[in-house]
């Protein structure tokens, strides 16, 4: 199992994210035996990512200062080889997300990019409403503007939703299950992101780790949903239920 393998080769995934869901990622992180360091600092990210295993970018309470720590960072990991994923939060909300992950898309190379529907919209270029950095509404069709993205950027695409579908520009698949109590919780898709930069780094064959990652969260959110009905709880059954798994728990 990936999240098993994430434990035993214990990577250091540095973070630059947004100050909403910190806590909770790293907290995330450490209960699948990886190594978060929440650095964002302009004169520092370029050495703090030469001792990474991994490097997420995550734009949810972007502004100058960090979005130049994400350049600055995301070329450095390119260069040593380093995994970078993408977390474009909001990118339709306004014209400032939208023109911040275009320039992130032209100037790194990106391993993965994970998104919601209205995320990838905005990357696509495909017209829509989104609502704040919720998905919003609007009419696209996943699969081929997934396919197309991934293609263009050399990159693995997770769209999340009820439903998830991954595909590398090649290979392609819908995940389901779940529960909408994922939802009612802030930062369970950036923590999502950032369980992905520890699986893409954790095996040689980042399209099947991430799939099954994919696949080990659902089941995450259903088994945290019987545990608790109370949402506060749901957050810290979520965390329980990525330690028991890394540690070898039942599924």
């Amino acid at each position: 199992m990936i999240i098993q393998k994430i434990r035993q080769k214990n990577p250091l995934i540095h973070c630059i994210t947004n100050y909403v869901v910190a806590n909770f990622q790293a907290n995330g992180l450490l209960a699948i035996g990886a190594s978060p360091v929440m650095a964002d600092g302009n004169d520092e990210v370029e050495e703090m990512v030469t001792i990474a295993s991994g490097l997420l970018i995550n734009i949810g309470t972007l502004n100058d200062t960090m979005k130049k720590s994400m350049l600055l960072a995301g070329k450095r990991a390119n260069v040593l080889g380093i995994p970078v994923i993408l977390d474009p939060v909001g990118a339709g909300a306004t014209n400032y997300r939208k023109k911040a992950v275009q320039h992130l898309l032209e100037e790194i190379q990106f391993a993965a990019i994970r998104c919601n529907i209205g995320e990838l919209a905005a990357i696509a270029h495909v017209e829509w409403q989104q609502k704040g950095v919720d998905s919003g509404t609007g009419s696209i069709s996943v699969e081929d503007e997934a396919k197309k993205v991934a293609q263009l950027y050399q990159c693995i695409v997770i769209v999340t939703g009820e439903k998830d579908f991954i595909t590398d520009g090649t290979q392609q698949q819908w995940i389901t299950g779940g529960n909408a109590q994922m939802t009612e919780v802030t930062g369970t898709g950036c923590l999502l992101s950032a369980v992905c930069c520890a699986a893409y780094v954790a095996d040689q064959q980042p399209y099947r780790q991430l799939a099954e990652v994919l696949k080990l969260y659902k089941q995450i959110a259903e088994q945290a949903a019987t545990s608790t009905q109370y949402i506060g709880d749901f957050q810290i059954a979520v965390l329980n239920e990525l330690g028991h798994l890394s540690k070898g728990g039942e599924q």
